[in-house]
């Protein structure tokens, strides 16, 4: 008997078989609906709704505020000492000091000349804020969970790998600036070995919490997660743009025989320092001997490959893991366990998978070296962002065979393969093209809300990390099966941390480390 049909959430059915012929071996298959599903994709669009909404009334309000009697009636509501001074102004005698410390703040779409490239911060806030989304239960949808192992990106899988992207790029822009102020190269690798020496210290603290259970247990402490791969991921690709950046580079003007490819000839020792690493990815991966489990298993073990591997979870990635830091400093629950019914556990931040995200962090470098050698060029800009990308996606066609399961190297996040950051790459040039194209050359877009978050990502990541189980983040549902409860409480939760990022734009406070 063979039907197929798509079940709608929430709906209750029956399997009727009936055989038609005893003869034959004949059946008939016939699904009977007894209760008729929900549309569970109604909270979506009202949220939708909602959302653009409250866009189109500040779109209204900045317009309206451009309109002198709008804007002064305002100012007078708002600041009743501002009579005062418009009608000082209007008598001609308006006090200098006085009017720079009322002075309007800016608007939020300003057309005034900007330095910062708000792009990037734009690229980072806008990854960071669909991280905590997604962190915080993404509504309870399956297209915002994290895929179980092999397969599509959902655009959970692609959020850290894009924040690991734009890491890189901003490396670059550090680094060449504080050169370019006259810092030390020792400095600055002081600078570079403390920031990264805080990023795991606080990735440590973070991924371990017990603040209501008692003492920490040293037995359980797990060690990797997601800002312990940043900080390692940082060391090494700032340490390696430091080691072996040109006289020149720093101000974008490096002379090469070949100016067409300036941004990639003269840095020969890096390239061949991370395509070392690679080979060393790939070596591991798949000549490394796991006990109990075939040479070059990427498989998620369990109930996988009808139960021929069950502790192989990883293969070498998960062997490594478990064999230097110790199966209980490791994640306990990794997302292959539900489907896979795995027993082993397995950390996607793990050891072997940062050298990929070394070398998407490196990839995000490289655009930072198009935006610094290319400066103003916005066409040389998004042509090679463009051809980047092109050849990202054309690796990762051919480590895939643009299959699920077929390819070479399946594209997978909890390993962190190499064939998904090809792709994700190739997706994070062309995102950040068209931030650029919109935010910085047309200016069409000032980057609001995302680039308020984007300028204190470190204090959003961490905060909505450490007060996720507290009010006003999360509150008891009346329905746990509903989404539309799940993604009023998510969407309230983010909305609220972008809020805070943008007062505390609005009083220049940024957390940097």
């Amino acid at each position: 008997c063979r039907i197929q049909y798509h079940f709608g959430e929430f709906g209750n059915y029956s399997l009727v078989v009936k055989t038609l012929s005893t003869s034959t071996k004949t059946v008939s298959c016939d699904l009977v609906i007894n209760e008729g599903p929900i549309n569970s994709y109604l909270p979506i669009l009202f949220a939708f709704l909602v959302y653009m909404g409250l866009f189109a009334i500040l779109i209204i309000g900045h317009l309206s505020m451009k309109i002198n009697p709008v804007r002064n009636w305002v100012y007078k509501t708002l600041n009743p000492r501002e009579t005062d001074r418009l009608i000082n102004s209007e008598l001609g005698s308006p006090n200098a000091a006085d009017s720079a410390s009322s002075d309007p703040t800016p608007p939020l779409w300003s057309a005034a000349p900007r330095q910062r490239l708000r792009s990037l911060d734009t690229f980072r806030g806008l990854s960071l804020v669909i991280m905590v989304f997604v962190n915080y239960g993404g509504g309870k949808y399956w297209f915002f969970k994290h895929e179980s192992w092999n397969g599509k990106l959902h655009l959970a899988s692609s959020l850290f790998c894009r924040f690991v992207f734009i890491m890189g790029t901003s490396i670059l822009l550090s680094l060449s600036s504080m050169l370019r102020w006259g810092s030390s190269k020792q400095k600055v690798l002081g600078k570079i070995v403390w920031r990264s020496f805080l990023l795991i210290l606080l990735g440590i603290i973070v991924v371990n919490p017990n603040y209501c259970l008692g003492p920490l247990s040293w037995d359980t402490l797990r060690i990797p997660g997601v800002l312990q791969r940043l900080g390692v991921t940082y060391l090494v690709v700032a340490a390696l743009e430091l080691l072996f950046t040109k006289p020149g580079a720093e101000s974008g003007t490096l002379e090469t025989p070949c100016p067409a490819l300036q941004d990639i000839l003269p840095y020969w020792p890096q390239w061949i320092c991370i395509l070392t690493l690679e080979v060393i990815w790939l070596c591991l991966t798949f000549l490394l001997p796991v006990p109990g489990c075939p040479r070059g298993y990427l498989g998620p073990g369990g109930i996988g490959d009808f139960g021929s591997y069950p502790n192989c979870t990883g293969g070498a990635a998960g062997y490594i893991d478990r064999l230097l830091l110790g199966e209980k400093h490791i994640y306990q629950h990794p997302s292959s366990n539900v489907i896979y019914q795995t027993a082993m556990p397995y950390d996607p931040e793990g050891i072997l998978g940062t050298i990929n995200s070394i070398f998407m962090a490196f990839l995000g470098l490289q655009a930072g070296k198009i935006l610094l050698f290319y400066r103003n060029q916005h066409k040389q800009i998004l042509c090679r962002f463009v051809i980047w990308s092109i050849v990202m996606g054309m690796i990762s066609a051919i480590l895939t065979k643009c299959s699920k399961e077929e390819g070479f190297i399946p594209i997978n996040k909890n390993l962190w393969s190499i064939s998904y950051v090809t792709t994700t790459s190739c997706f994070a040039f062309i995102l950040l093209s068209l931030m650029y194209y919109l935010v910085d050359v047309k200016r069409l877009w000032s980057g609001a809300p995302f680039f308020y978050p984007g300028m204190n990502s470190i204090l959003v990541y961490i905060g909505h990390e450490v007060f996720e189980n507290y009010f006003p983040f999360k509150w008891k549902m009346q329905d746990t099966q509903s989404h539309a409860e799940h993604l009023t409480q998510n969407l309230t939760a983010t909305t609220l941390w972008v809020v805070i990022s943008y007062l505390l734009y609005r009083r220049r406070i940024f957390w940097k480390i």
